[in-house]
């Protein structure tokens, strides 16, 4: 299993248009969090103590009004004058996401882009491990992931794996091919949410959360805008 080597994207609507999330929040709410909470995270690594709600807005790239409605639901409350505190907000935003607790993570598919992912650090520092590598090829094979290296195992080795570990996450980075079978095995190990980065649309029952990651897409939302950009300098 393979695929072109790409780490990042923008992430597609939820369970191939998935329900919104739980915990009270939309999907739009939940998803201006994630970007405040790695905004956060770069705030606190350079050592800013606190932030103002306009700036934390423009470098999440977002309406000031929107982050201040979602913050508030979390009962985070900025102080007139010196805003909110680093620390204490990434906490509550950590904790409404599910950050906290620690989630496991199975990879299938260990092309480029599934070894990119497996050794990716920013997980740990969102509450996420990798704990399976899984693949068809290049089996026994071990990956240096930040938490441990981890050896790349089997198909037939994925339940084990996700019974052993408490594995909710699964992320499909192969062909497309190969997309709909790592799903099955997905779903039927236990796993509930997968982020597919295989351009292939899933079909998963109601019940299972699905993040799609189309680079195809993307990068042809860029190429419209470059187009945009020419026609209105020519």
């Amino acid at each position: 299993m393979s695929i072109p080597d790409r780490l990042g994207g923008a992430a597609g609507a939820g369970h191939e248009d998935s329900a919104a999330s739980a915990r009270g929040l939309s999907e739009a709410a939940v998803s201006r969090l994630a970007l405040c909470h790695r905004v956060l995270l770069d705030l606190a690594a350079a050592g800013v103590e606190s932030v103002r709600s306009d700036d934390l807005a423009a470098a999440c790239g977002v309406r000031p009004a929107n982050l201040r409605k979602d913050l508030s639901c979390l009962g985070s409350y900025g102080v007139r004058g010196v805003g909110y505190q680093v620390p204490v907000l990434l906490t509550h935003i950590a904790e409404q996401l599910g950050l906290t607790s620690g989630v496991g993570v199975v990879i299938v598919g260990l092309g480029h882009l599934g070894r990119a992912l497996a050794g990716y650090p920013g997980f740990t520092a969102r509450g996420l491990t990798v704990v399976g590598l899984i693949d068809s090829a290049g089996i026994g094979d071990v990956i240096e992931c930040p938490s441990a290296p981890l050896a790349i195992a089997g198909i037939g080795e994925l339940d084990g794996i996700v019974q052993r570990t408490g594995a909710r996450i699964g992320i499909i980075a192969t062909p497309a091919a190969s997309a709909q079978q790592a799903a099955d095995l997905l779903v039927a190990s236990g796993v509930r949410s997968i982020l597919n980065f295989a351009p292939a649309t899933l079909a998963v029952p109601a019940s299972i959360e699905v993040r799609r990651v189309d680079l195809a897409v993307e990068l042809q939302i860029l190429a419209f805008h470059e187009q945009q950009r020419a026609e209105e300098t020519a």
